[in-house]
């Protein structure tokens, strides 16, 4: 049958969208559902997911199904991990040795002792002091970011690399997580005062809000975070994992890395920053993304 309808174009924007949803372990049922919904003619959606995820597939060096029907819409992706292979228990980082202290599977969380050392911990702080604002949060209704309720501190962002503390810290990390120093977002810095928390959270942007795919074009998705400890609160301040009851204490030099392969909840990488309940407590976080990090 003919048609007089205008030809509709599958851009790079529909392209992320749908391997957005594979990566949060959408059904292909209902994402050929939502591209209905649209508007899309349902053979081009059935053609655009399949070329996409073949796409997808060949990009992360996976076997492609022989029969269209057997593409599978749920795609992990690689994520940073440490040597740890052998059952080590003591790292190398390139120009210091970091102690394994914790490892859980699901969620893939590690705990590394010593990261830090107490001069770089300071220097941290010294260097982020004099720029720290109210924090805010990335904005996935929009791509831009905002001030948000659940989250009650202050910090900064440095730019990857600004500084030679932060290139030896930054290379530190690229060298134990086996992942590329330019995968990486700038270091942020945050201060949070008696009564501060974030509250549990994903760090993966959501696929199903609109402002992902504008986040995504900066170097994909994220696939990791480690955060690091600054100083010791007095009480209080632990990153906590609701899912599985996992709470881990801030101590200074110390850091907790956990990775996600997917944008699901399903990865159990709920987390969040307990209050504080005296004192101050300083973390430094790096977020790993899929690609190059713009």
């Amino acid at each position: 049958m003919s048609s007089t309808a205008s030809p509709q174009t599958v851009t790079e924007d529909l392209r992320q969208w749908i391997v957005a949803q594979a990566e949060a372990g959408c059904r292909p049922e209902d994402v050929l559902q939502a591209m209905r919904a649209s508007g899309w003619d349902e053979d081009v959606a059935i053609e655009a997911m399949e070329a996409t995820l073949r796409g997808r597939l060949e990009e992360l060096g996976r076997p492609i199904p022989s029969v269209p029907e057997a593409m599978p819409l749920t795609v992990t992706v690689p994520v940073p991990e440490p040597a740890l292979a052998d059952g080590a228990t003591v790292l190398w980082a390139g120009d210091r040795e970091v102690r394994v202290v914790t490892s859980m599977r699901l969620p893939r969380v590690l705990v590394f002792g010593g990261l830090l050392s107490d001069d770089e911990c300071d220097g941290l702080v010294a260097l982020a002091r004099p720029r720290l604002l109210r924090s805010e949060t990335v904005d996935t209704q929009t791509g831009g970011s905002e001030v948000n309720a659940a989250r009650t501190s202050d910090g900064m962002f440095f730019e990857r690399g600004e500084a030679p503390l932060i290139q030896r810290i930054e290379q530190r990390i690229a060298t134990l997580l086996r992942w590329p120093l330019e995968n990486g977002e700038g270091l942020q810095v945050l201060r949070y005062r008696p009564g501060a928390e974030y509250k549990p959270h994903h760090d993966y942007f959501d696929p199903a809000l609109p402002g992902t795919p504008t986040i995504l074009q900066r170097g994909g998705q994220r696939v990791g975070t480690l955060v690091m400890y600054l100083n010791h609160p007095e009480r209080g301040g632990a990153t906590t994992f609701p899912d599985v009851g996992l709470e881990v204490a801030p101590v200074k030099g110390h850091a907790v890395f956990f990775s996600y392969d997917r944008a699901h909840p399903d990865t159990r990488t709920l987390h969040g920053g307990a209050p504080v309940l005296a004192g101050e407590k300083w973390v430094a976080t790096k977020w790993l993304r899929e690609r190059v990090f713009v």
